[in-house]
């Protein structure tokens, strides 16, 4: 049995979906993603074989261990951001192991210390590197089914002129009986939060509103839940188009990320890094034409909403 299983055999259901929740790796962009995945799989399984049996002084496994973490951070530099490669390989333990190899952990009276600390972040990366691969399938399985992916900055849940639940989801995302997967990236919900406070009544009871609907339907906050159902009533009645269920998520910061200094570009920068993983469009629907500006340059499927037009004020004549 892998070091991989037994951690996820010792945790219960709860703090395994928060785990993998941590353990979620961000591509960089142009990244494939089965390519990623292969490539952390790779470098699990060479740290894996690393820790068998090694006939020889434990700096020489010390030495074997660092040219491991070198050669893997060559190999992952290009595919993951910074600090999911100090999460996963160049941790705070290789720091010190690297430091002690230039004499301080060296010597017999070290030896058993040195190997024990060895094995310890030898047994770390495997795990690790597991559950970032077990969390990176977990995740494009779960968009693979989820239906059509849409990304809404704020702007429509405060602009729109329906409410959440009583959108019409098939004009609103362009498609016909698709199901439709909603996602909250977490920029978006502090926006709404923070919205709650405005001065406007209509801003602040929307922002309640949404929440409202995101709490109702998921309880725990994680996973995805149905918040419209279904509607073949169309398809029964005239023949018309039914049109399918729609589903929310919450898309959480990753571990260790810091957030772009303007929130939309945050927002941009969240939907494609599903649509890496997904390996698939997402629609970013947005009312701001500098965003939608934004996400088409980014490469993101933009529906640009546009509110009802009003009439050209008539100019003031002069007395």
């Amino acid at each position: 049995m892998t070091a991989v299983a037994l951690s996820s055999r010792a945790r219960p259901k709860g703090q395994r979906a928060c785990h993998n929740l941590r353990m979620l790796v961000t591509p960089l962009p142009g990244t494939d993603r089965d390519h990623l995945i292969a490539t952390l799989g790779s470098v699990q399984t060479q740290v894996d074989n690393l820790r068998g049996p090694f006939n020889g002084p434990a700096y020489g496994r010390l030495v074997r261990y660092l040219r491991w973490a070198s050669d893997s951070a060559r190999l992952l530099r290009n595919l993951i951001r910074p600090e999911d490669m100090t999460r996963l390989v160049l941790t705070r333990r290789y720091d010190a192991l690297l430091s002690g190899a230039s004499g301080g952990l060296a010597g017999s009276h070290q030896e058993g210390f040195l190997n024990d600390l060895v094995s310890l972040e030898m047994e770390e990366r495997v795990a690790d590197l597991g559950e970032a691969v077990t969390a990176l399938k977990r995740r494009q399985d779960g968009w693979d089914r989820a239906g059509v992916l849409v990304v809404a900055d704020s702007s429509v849940y405060i602009q729109h002129e329906s409410m959440l639940l009583d959108w019409d989801f098939r004009s609103l995302c362009g498609v016909r009986e698709e199901r439709i997967h909603l996602l909250f990236p977490m920029v978006v919900i502090d926006e709404l939060d923070n919205l709650k406070q405005s001065k406007e009544k209509t801003r602040r009871w929307r922002a309640g509103y949404t929440l409202a609907v995101l709490e109702r339907h998921l309880t725990s906050g994680l996973g995805s839940a149905v918040i419209k159902e279904a509607d073949f009533s169309a398809a029964v009645e005239s023949g018309g188009i039914p049109s399918g269920h729609v589903s929310v998520e919450i898309l959480y910061d990753p571990p260790g990320h810091t957030r772009l200094p303007i929130n939309d570009d945050e927002i941009i920068d969240r939907a494609l890094n599903v649509q890496l993983i997904a390996g698939r469009p997402v629609r970013l629907l947005t009312y701001d034409t500098g965003q939608a500006m934004r996400g088409r340059a980014a490469g993101l499927h933009v529906r640009k909403l546009r509110p009802p037009v009003e009439s050209e004020p008539k100019p003031v004549s002069a007395k």
